[in-house]
């Protein structure tokens, strides 16, 4: 077990992983209308650690189910007690559990979330090359009215086939690709936000 690893099933136990909550403005209108649920770790050794460094970690371990029921509990909550949406990052390894559907649904009920207005946002990998699979463990959170959202469009494994056969509500395009000023870039991304919309999903641009 590496040092990180032990430091970070440590953090769990210690209560020192947290939630913070970004806003999702309308670009029209310039109102918060959602809010994305980000995993922070603030370790008394390594101080605040990247979650793009302590996720994979996670995953590796098999602590990612720890992380994701706690961050999806505090999402509920947060629906409990504000007036907007709120969505919470799933990691893939998460859908590899046959349990998955059944604890979101019970955090739903435990906190009185509203389910038409919980977003679960899965990051595009080689995961979901098993669509099927994944559907399954979909299907039943769709009839409580939970969206789906395809997280970091853009960044090497998604296509706008993907997008479809995942049957998402709303695609989250990557913040490389927004800033990414080349022609095709660009053109990507507008080829996305063309398809996205003509598929009834809504586009989130980090």
């Amino acid at each position: 077990m590496s040092t990180l690893e032990a430091s970070l099933e440590r953090a769990l136990d210690a209560g020192e992983i947290s939630a913070y909550f970004q806003p999702q403005v309308d670009l029209d209108t310039g109102r918060i209308v959602a809010a994305e649920a980000l995993c922070r770790w603030r370790s008394p050794l390594h101080g605040d650690v990247s979650p793009a460094e302590f996720i994979a970690v996670a995953e590796d371990s098999g602590l990612i189910d720890e992380i994701g029921r706690y961050m999806t509990e505090q999402g509920c909550i947060a629906l409990a007690e504000w007036p907007v949406d709120v969505s919470v990052n799933v990691s893939p390894y998460q859908l590899r559990t046959a349990s998955f559907s059944e604890w979101v649904a019970q955090h739903l009920e435990a906190h009185e979330g509203r389910g038409g207005a919980l977003t679960l946002e899965i990051t595009e990998s080689r995961e979901l090359d098993d669509i099927p699979g994944v559907q399954l463990r979909l299907d039943p959170l769709r009839d409580l009215g939970v969206g789906i959202s395809l997280d970091d469009f853009g960044i090497g494994y998604s296509s706008l086939a993907q997008l479809e056969r995942l049957r998402a509500n709303e695609v989250k395009l990557d913040r490389s690709l927004v800033a990414d000023e080349s022609t095709s870039a660009r053109a990507l991304m507008m080829e996305a936000i063309a398809f996205a919309h003509e598929c009834g999903m809504r586009v989130v641009a980090e």
